[in-house]
């Protein structure tokens, strides 16, 4: 059978995204509620003050989860909710999320916390957020707390998820740093903190865990497929796909090197140079060139690989064999949002990263914003979703089948929610929720993905 006894099935969310409670429970504002509270900033002035109420529902949700037979739950701890203002432990946030684990445990349900996904505490924003080096020991002062009183019932752990998209040239960015404008060489250097804030919490995990840790992160897989079956090709979206050929934050290589191997990647430095040079003494240069401390830090021993995977990039050979960048073709299928669908992102992302950082895979998000709305008979009727999910969870069983060492796959999102800047508009959930009444209903897809975490896959390859 493709996918192991072993594999874990489960499926995602984030704590801004399905919390709510923003002022309740004694936590402190983050970025992204004053962000939404600015007219103009989301959609229609969307916030995620109230969202799906998973702080006051979670039990509800849990229940709905254990219905859905998922195996695992990946969710985010809001750094802003344990850590209100500096120096502070904000005891009834420590003791929500001890309720969620306990429980998901009681459900037969792993918890898989992540320690940050984007709802920066606003204290440390007006501190210079990424900018400030100094974030690392904020992070790793976090890390400590939330260990200390997880780590007896909690062994799978994220550090941070998506630097790319926090750090990088986006709306994110100006919320996670207080200069909302910044140079490449700039965001380089937010992006070296990130990472020692993932090192740093990485080893402070382990340090104060009471049961054995499976440590890894989450960043964005950022795939690339090959545009024809050539070996030329092949080998040029391999290339792409595990090196840095473009100058953008837009790869693989340039944050998941110095974390498995201890180093940046010489293409990335190389492509670099003359930001690294700018960039100031004693800012990223040194570290880039091989600052041995910094890099010890950043370098922590990874349990698994975790990639977020929705869409890629097609490459092709240009006339050198670099890989360049090619349009889809017209009409090629896309999502709700407009991303292109792509099946073999699932296949050649996990398979190529797998073979370059010899470190199990986690699938830790995968999914598609859909157009649902509740059925007049009481349903919620999302084919292609079905579809979509089918096809990359194939695609993955390929990769498996062809030597990748995956250990998971969690589904975005177990429930719609609020999705940044576009507030609710867009529906990534197995779960249906009516933002009027707060009223869940189980999707079509989550009945079909019960069907195939119970067959541990093997009803994919039953015709439809």
């Amino acid at each position: 059978m493709p996918f192991p006894s072993t594999f874990v099935w489960g499926a995602a969310s984030s704590s801004y995204q399905v919390e709510g409670g923003f002022a309740e429970g004694g936590k402190g504002p983050s970025t992204w509620d004053q962000f939404s509270h600015e007219p103009g900033n989301v959609y229609m002035n969307h916030t995620g003050d109230v969202s799906c109420d998973h702080y006051g529902r979670m039990k509800e949700d849990v229940a709905l989860m254990k219905q859905i037979g998922l195996k695992a739950y990946r969710f985010s701890i809001s750094w802003p909710r344990i850590v209100p203002c500096p120096g502070s432990v904000n005891e009834p946030g420590l003791r929500f999320y001890e309720s969620l684990v306990d429980e998901l445990l009681n459900a037969g349900i792993a918890p898989w916390p992540t320690l940050f996904h984007w709802d920066l505490p606003l204290w440390a924003y007006h501190k210079g957020g990424f900018l400030n080096r100094e974030i690392a020991t904020w992070f790793r002062d976090y890390a400590t707390v939330v260990t200390k009183r997880l780590s007896d019932r909690v062994t799978h752990w994220m550090t941070i998820n998506e630097p790319h998209i926090f750090l990088g040239p986006s709306i994110n960015e100006g919320l996670q740093t207080s200069n909302a404008k910044k140079s490449h060489a700039e965001r380089l250097l937010t992006a070296h903190h990130a990472l020692l804030c993932h090192g740093d919490g990485a080893s402070a995990i382990r340090e104060h865990a009471k049961r054995t840790p499976q440590v890894g992160w989450a960043p964005i897989g950022r795939m690339k497929v090959p545009a024809t079956q050539s070996a030329a090709d092949v080998a040029a979206a391999k290339a792409a796909t595990v090196g840095v050929y473009a100058k953008d934050f837009w790869n693989n290589a340039w944050l998941g090197d110095p974390v498995v191997f201890g180093r940046y990647p010489e293409d990335g430095l190389k492509l670099y140079h003359d930001d690294l040079t700018n960039a100031g003494d004693g800012g990223i240069t040194k570290a880039a060139l091989g600052n041995a401390s910094d890099l010890a830090r950043i370098h922590q021993p990874l349990d698994f690989y975790g990639i977020n995977v929705y869409d890629a990039e097609r490459i092709k050979a240009g006339p050198d064999g670099a890989p360049v960048k090619v349009d889809f073709p017209p009409g090629h299928p896309q999502n709700a949002l407009r991303w292109f669908i792509e099946p073999d992102s699932l296949y050649y992302g996990p398979l190529w990263l797998h073979q370059h950082y010899k470190v199990p895979i986690v699938i830790t998000e995968n999914g598609m914003t859909n157009l649902d709305w509740v059925d007049l008979d009481g349903s919620v009727k999302d084919p292609q979703r079905i579809d979509y999910t089918r096809r990359y969870l194939l695609a993955l069983e390929r990769a498996i089948t062809d030597g990748a060492d995956v250990r998971g796959y969690l589904h975005w999102s177990i429930m719609d929610n609020f999705e940044w800047q576009c507030g609710y508009r867009e529906r990534f959930g197995l779960i249906h929720i009516d933002y009027a009444t707060r009223e869940r209903t189980l999707k079509d897809s989550a009945h079909w993905y019960r069907g195939v975490i119970g067959s541990n896959g093997s009803s994919l390859r039953a015709k439809p």
